[in-house]
């Protein structure tokens, strides 16, 4: 494992151990996918949150709040899916029962157009789009008038957090970043999944990608023609005809490069957390990226030799298998009440 940051790596990121029998990274990432778990036990608020008045984008987020006596108070954590995930995936509705039964208030946010919110938008999603959890986070903030918010996010959505804490630097309520198998250097990442053997990670997110676009081109037919795209084989093609396209980048290298968090973890200024396995099949990064990370006192960079993307199954019993997820309510914890004291 390595790591910098202003207290280095604590002892207990240090101890992970994979459950028996899921010491291989691509095994820990299919069965960490498909586990079981037990029954949601919160209910939830819903909103819709503009995030672009220009075009009128919202998106949908599921809010669980502590009483209204002591929730401006509390610690607020918003949690940010991966690509096509959404607020209902497996691993943000386990962190949000962990991070609501310590105090904390949860806010679990969809990209837009997941969690079946395209009609909320004319617009696709993608690595870029930080601004809207910081709206998001602006919003909820003001409406309560709360005080402290860290930001919580998984593989796409740990670049989306990432990239905004660098553009935040410590502008408040931003108090802690938590991220796990963020997808830092996006290029790198898109290339990895084309490796042959991931390439049944990259199809599966394909024919979902896919999907949502034909379903985006049949709301808004006006603005998509997925006729015109032509074939489509891999995610870098994907982002290269579409992304690109649509979203207002001239290809896929210009995407990655001014979407990408790397350009802006040395500006980040508050606690930060980014846990990645070493055997994760397809999270890469530059070694300039690394750098960076070793470089940026407020970041602890911990990478355990196993866990595969977004998995960390350990040796615990019942729901505690979940590791990272534990790690990572604790760690936003720990930094949330330096701050407070500070």
């Amino acid at each position: 494992m390595s790591g910098n940051g202003a207290f280095g790596v604590p002892s207990w990121l240090m101890d992970f151990a994979p459950r028996r029998g899921l010491s291989n990274g691509h095994l820990q990432t299919i069965v960490g996918n498909f586990y079981p778990r037990p029954a949601f036990p919160l209910e939830a608020e819903t909103e819709t949150v503009l995030v672009d008045p220009v075009d009128g984008s919202r998106v949908l987020c599921h809010c669980h709040w502590q009483p209204g006596l002591v929730r401006a108070s509390r610690l607020t954590v918003v949690l940010v899916h991966g690509l096509e995930g959404s607020s209902d995936s497996r691993y943000i509705r386990g962190i949000a029962a962990r991070a609501f039964a310590v105090g904390m208030n949860v806010v679990r946010m969809n990209m837009r157009n997941c969690g079946g919110s395209d009609t909320l938008t004319p617009t696709l999603y993608h690595s870029g789009l930080s601004n809207d959890v910081g709206a998001v986070m602006s919003y909820f903030a003001h409406k309560f008038g709360i005080e402290r918010v860290a930001l919580v996010g998984y593989s796409m959505g740990g670049n989306l957090v990432l990239k905004l804490a660098g553009e935040w630097g410590n502008r408040p309520p931003l108090v802690a970043v938590a991220t796990v198998c963020p997808v830092i250097d996006l290029a790198a990442g898109a290339d990895a999944l084309h490796e042959p053997a991931n390439r049944p990670y990259e199809w599966h997110f394909l024919r979902g990608l896919m999907r949502r676009f034909r379903r985006k081109a049949e709301l808004f037919p006006k603005v998509y023609q997925p006729t015109n795209i032509g074939l489509v084989r891999s995610i870098r093609e994907f982002d290269d005809k579409v992304v690109a396209r649509y979203c207002g980048f001239a290809n896929a290298d210009d995407y990655y490069f001014r979407a990408a968090s790397a350009r802006v973890v040395d500006r980040i200024q508050v606690p930060t957390l980014i846990l990645c396995a070493q055997d994760d099949p397809f999270i890469r990064l530059f070694a300039e990226t690394r750098a960076r990370l070793d470089a940026n006192p407020r970041i602890v960079f911990a990478e355990p030799l196993h866990g595969g993307h977004c998995a960390f199954l350990g040796p615990g019993d019942g729901d505690e298998i979940h590791w990272a997820e534990a790690a990572v309510v604790r760690y936003v914890t720990d930094a949330a009440s330096r701050i407070a004291v500070g």
